[in-house]
C-alpha cells in the first residue's frame, strides 16, 4: 500500500528536480511526504503531509521541520551476524517520539 503512495512522490521528485527550489521548509515538503509514508501509517502520513503541504507559504517562515514519529524500541536486542546500513536516525524528543533524520553518507 505504501508503495501507491511513494511512486507519485518519486514522479514529482524527478520532475521538480528540473525546476527552481521553492520549498520554503527543510527537508522539502515532497522528501518530508516520502518519509512520512516510509515511517508512519498511510492514514498519518496523510495528514501529516496535508498539515505541512498547507503550512508551505508566505504566512509561515519555513526553516528546519523533521518529520516526528512515534516509535517504541523493541524489549530485547537480536544478534545479527551483519549490521544493516542505516537509513534513518531516530532523534528523541519526548517520551516515545522521535525527530526522523536521513542518514546521507549511507548511500
Amino acid at each position: 500500500m505504501k508503495k501507491f503512495y511513494l511512486a507519485p512522490l518519486n514522479a514529482y521528485q524527478y520532475i521538480s528536480r528540473l525546476l527552481p527550489a521553492s520549498c520554503r521548509y527543510y527537508p522539502t515538503c515532497s522528501e518530508y511526504a516520502k518519509w512520512q509514508f516510509e515511517l508512519n501509517r498511510v492514514d498519518k502520513a496523510l495528514a501529516q503531509t496535508t498539515l505541512r503541504i498547507l503550512r508551505c507559504n508566505q504566512l509561515f517562515d519555513g526553516g528546519i521541520d523533521y518529520p516526528i514519529i512515534k516509535y517504541t524500541p523493541p524489549k530485547l536486542l537480536c544478534l545479527v551476524t551483519e549490521f544493516p546500513k542505516i537509513k534513518y536516525w531516530l532523534v528523541p524528543k519526548d517520551e516515545d517520539k522521535y525527530y526522523v533524520i536521513k542518514d546521507y553518507n549511507a548511500y
